[in-house]
């Protein structure tokens, strides 16, 4: 990948006993010269509103460093989530890490 993009990998269920150790990683990455975040969630089989609110706090503090996210690999039940709380709305979402390699790719040849 790009020195500027980092992934940060989800896995099992994503609730308010596993986003603490994602928002440390927020944390850790808004000090740093990253442009793009990017969340897999390939691993993920469960994700609840505590969740969704970790990611809503990390999108706002990315945003706030002038750090876009992107997620990926989501499911049908966080999917789902998504919709119903319109955030599918919010959050640019790939299908895959090659999908949005290929779109990095295509924008970083363009500059």
């Amino acid at each position: 990948m790009n020195q500027y993009v980092k992934i940060i990998t989800i896995n099992g269920s994503f609730n308010s006993n596993t986003s603490s150790e994602f928002q440390q990683n927020i944390a850790e990455i808004v000090q740093t010269n990253t442009k793009i975040v990017l969340v897999d969630f390939q691993n993920v089989i469960f994700m609840d509103s505590s969740g969704l609110g970790a990611l809503i706090l990390a999108f706002k503090a990315l945003k706030k460093a002038n750090i876009k996210m992107v997620l990926c690999s989501i499911n049908q039940q966080v999917k789902i989530l998504f919709e119903l709380t319109s955030m599918d709305d919010i959050f640019e979402i790939y299908p895959n890490q090659d999908a949005f390699n290929q779109m990095f790719s295509s924008t970083i040849n363009r500059i």
